[in-house]
Formats: C-alpha cells, sequence, structure tokens
C-alpha cells in the first residue's frame, strides 16, 4: 500500500477556532476531494464552513492548490502531490 502524498492546508483567520486555533493542517492525502473529507472526519465545524450539506463547496469559499483555483484544474478531483499547498479563502465582500 502506498502512502498518499503529504500536503498543506493553509486555514484563514476566520475559520481557525474551526480547527483549534491551527493556522494550518497536515494531511496525507492524494486529492482535494480526500482532503476535505479527513476535514469532515477530524474537524466537522470547519467542514461545515467550508462545504454545505450536499457536499459542494460553498458559494463564498474558494479553493486553491498552489496558485490555481480548484475549478480551473479538476475540481475536487484536483490531485495532490507531496509538498502541494491547499488554500481555503473565503470570499471578501464589502463596499
Amino acid at each position: 500500500m502506498t502512502r498518499a502524498p503529504s500536503i498543506k492546508i493553509d486555514i484563514p483567520g476566520a475559520l481557525r477556532d474551526c480547527c483549534g486555533g491551527a493556522t494550518e493542517l497536515s494531511l496525507a492525502v492524494s486529492s482535494v476531494r480526500a482532503a476535505l473529507e479527513q476535514i469532515e472526519r477530524r474537524y466537522p465545524s470547519l467542514y461545515r464552513n467550508i462545504c454545505d450539506e450536499t457536499g459542494a463547496v460553498r458559494r463564498h469559499i474558494n479553493l486553491f492548490v498552489n496558485t490555481s483555483h480548484v475549478r480551473d484544474r479538476e475540481g475536487l478531483d484536483t490531485a495532490l502531490v507531496p509538498g502541494d499547498v491547499v488554500t481555503i479563502l473565503p470570499a471578501i465582500s464589502g463596499g
């Protein structure tokens, strides 16, 4: 059995309370979907802020792998390799 790559998830300040104040998480997963599944198991409150009840990423949340938005790649099936950084970026609104 091969081990999944170790990747980093950057947690924005607004969501850190959902994961014990962590600024980043290190996960051994092979896709964005697998990362979200692990977050759902380990940090359900964080997961609920990222995904809705259907498992879709919420409209106001953007997910990036390194510098590419997942919607410009393979969506939640975007493959991850060791050293990748997944950034959770809530949309910023104001006027």
